[in-house]
């Protein structure tokens, strides 16, 4: 069934023109029996072999990573996490699968699974410890079994399909455990070749298999890079991504009434949303697309009906027109490293040391603000701690103070030519200071497409709200400006 035509003629006008496409659900779709039944439906609404890829169930990554810290000292956690696993599978395959002996051949496989898993965590409890390729092979089983139930129930529904697990096609992996990236030309000879165009395939996402043949992960929500790794791999014409939210909007529904949609957005537009803040996508989704501008197409599964109609679309381009701002974001997951001292910021050789330092504890430096007197460094409120006491070790010269910030939010606006307009710092910052909230911190400049500034976490709410109307509520501003 073809797709009804698009806003943005430039992208992909139907469906009929769209020659190979992967479509990705994530767990928010696989919540309930009645939520795999909307994606069985949208599925069979595209009426063409699809590449499929799969997250896990909701809810079974976090539980398998809470049996994971408990299962050196709980026995009991390997058996009680086998029994919630098959619970949650074993419900999705009663209910969709009515044929007695599919439905059993189904559950073997499961159970097959869910015993190796226990093994797995069994050997936790004998080790007393969690290496990294052992973590990361357990953490991949709750997609393994979501795909394993999706492909059994499309049997079902459409003719040739065909599961494909990433260990058995070469999607190969390059990097580090938990945090992998595909290498994209091996894996690329290595897609082309095993799957069938005739068939739908179904992959499970979040994870890879190294030169070494181990198993490591994408990062947490990585499934969506997967997908448009895939895509990229195989030179699909389209990547559509099926959510339980209406795209991408003005700003977070949950603290904003009634934000509008955007409709289009640019890769690096969407990637800075990301990340600061925005959930609905992975930071890392947009790497491989950009050499092949290849469109993502995001879906809203909660409301379809007799058309496929993107909620937002995101591809390359400089597309400003009339909305410069595309968005207003925030994210809560900042805190600041302050290294100070008389010309700690002009000192050759100390960001280097630090970061350097950092980087072999696993921490992730989110950006860097330097000036003559001081280091400012941005990192996950989680690492603050740590970071202090690995700063403090380090002795380093002309470092007098070591300071952290917490409880503090990052809010970032958005769109493709701010930085070269001129009047958007302005109507950003003025629209804060009538609100009376203290800015910590300010930069623009570092990406083309993104400003983003720190208040206190006190303040957050009301400072996106300010902002919100200052760009999206024309009533609002002409009323301040009285």
């Amino acid at each position: 069934m073809a797709l009804s035509r698009m806003q943005n003629s430039s992208v992909i006008d139907t469906v009929d023109k769209v020659k190979r496409i992967v479509v990705k659900f994530g767990g928010s779709n696989l919540r309930t029996k009645g939520g795999f039944q909307k994606l069985l439906k949208a599925v069979q609404y595209y009426d063409r072999p699809l590449i499929i890829v799969v997250s896990a169930c909701f809810g079974v990554t976090d539980m398998l990573v809470k049996t994971i810290s408990t299962a050196s000292y709980d026995k009991e956690s390997i058996q009680s996490i086998k029994r919630s696993l098959q619970k949650i599978h074993f419900e999705i395959i009663d209910f969709h699968i009515s044929d007695t002996f599919k439905k059993n051949s189904v559950k073997r496989k499961i159970k097959t699974l869910l015993n190796e898993l226990g093994k797995l965590i069994q050997g936790i409890n004998c080790i007393k410890e969690v290496p990294d390729f052992l973590e990361d092979k357990i953490l991949s089983f709750g997609e393994k079994l979501s795909s394993l139930v999706l492909t059994s129930v499309l049997e079902n529904k459409i003719k040739k399909v065909k599961e494909y697990l990433p260990e058995n096609i070469g999607l190969t992996t390059i990097g580090e455990f938990h945090n992998a990236s595909i290498d994209l030309i091996v894996s690329g000879k290595n897609l082309k070749k095993h799957l069938l165009k005739d068939h739908t395939c179904v992959i499970p996402g979040f994870y890879g298999v190294s030169h070494q043949q181990q198993i490591t992960l994408l990062g947490r929500g990585g499934s969506d890079y997967s997908a448009t790794a895939i895509a990229r791999c195989i030179d699909a014409d389209a990547v559509d991504l099926w959510k339980d939210v209406p795209g991408f909007m003005t700003a977070d529904p949950k603290y904003i009434n009634n934000p509008d949609r955007v409709s289009f957005l640019t890769y690096d537009e969407a990637a800075e949303l990301s990340y600061f803040g925005a959930k609905i996508l992975h930071p890392r989704t947009f790497e491989p697309l950009y050499k092949k501008d290849i469109p993502i197409r995001i879906f809203n599964i909660n409301n379809f009906s007799k058309s496929l109609s993107p909620s937002t679309i995101i591809r390359s381009g400089k597309e400003t027109k009339n909305k410069i701002i595309k968005s207003v974001t925030f994210s809560e997951d900042f805190g600041i490293l302050k290294l100070l001292g008389p010309g700690v910021g002009i000192t050759p050789g100390i960001l280097a040391k630090v970061s350097s330092v950092l980087h072999k504890e696993s921490i992730n430096i989110k950006s860097v603000i330097t000036s003559q007197t001081s280091i400012n460094i941005l990192i996950s409120s989680s690492d603050l701690i740590r970071c202090r006491e690995i700063m403090t070790s380090l002795k380093l010269e002309k470092i007098e103070n070591i300071k952290i910030v917490g409880n503090i939010s990052v809010i970032a606006i958005v769109g493709e030519g701010l930085t070269k307009s001129a009047g958007i710092a302005s109507r950003l910052f003025t629209a804060v200071s009538i609100q009376n909230i203290n800015i910590h911190m300010i930069s623009a400049g570092a990406s083309d497409v993104a400003i983003y500034f720190l208040v206190d976490k006190k303040e957050n709410s009301k400072a996106l709200k300010a902002i919100h109307n200052e760009f999206f509520k024309k009533t609002w501003r002409e009323s301040n400006e009285k």
